[in-house]
């Protein structure tokens, strides 16, 4: 149950539904019950398939961007699709950031970043930052 709760919470962390997936992570190592490398594939899985998910909404739904139930204000979807014409497609590697990372993704696909590129870089920064702060969590006990 707790590794459905922690994929869950790392999925709804990647869309832009407010969720706390590093909390429950650093909660579960702590509480030491699973191998932290489970608890690190688990939380990955769910958080690229969240980051997935916003990809697809701003591919699919990008024509009706500013409609009342587009789940990103204009304002906010503006200020990452200019991050990501600035940067390219390697601003896909602050994907994990607070606030920037999920209009990021969701930029991504309005944009039309083909999604193997966009799968391999969301990964490698999600999965990274999912390993750092297990191995300071680790590290802390």
């Amino acid at each position: 149950m707790a590794l459905a709760g922690l994929f869950l919470a790392a999925l709804l962390a990647a869309t832009l539904i407010p969720a706390q997936s590093e909390a429950v992570l650093a909660g579960l190592i702590l509480a030491g019950g699973h191998p932290v490398w489970l608890l690190v594939l688990v939380a990955s899985l769910g958080n690229v398939l969240g980051s997935c998910v916003s990809w697809a909404l701003g591919r699919f739904a990008a024509a009706h961007a500013g409609a009342r139930w587009f789940p990103v204000a204009p304002r906010r979807l503006d200020q990452a699709a200019g991050w990501y014409r600035r940067w390219g497609r390697l601003s896909l590697l602050g994907a994990w950031l607070p606030i920037v990372g999920d209009p990021l993704t969701l930029a991504a696909g309005v944009l039309r970043e083909p999604f193997w590129s966009f799968l391999a870089l969301v990964t490698l920064a999600k999965v990274g930052r999912y390993l750092v702060l297990a191995g300071a969590v680790a590290a802390a006990q």
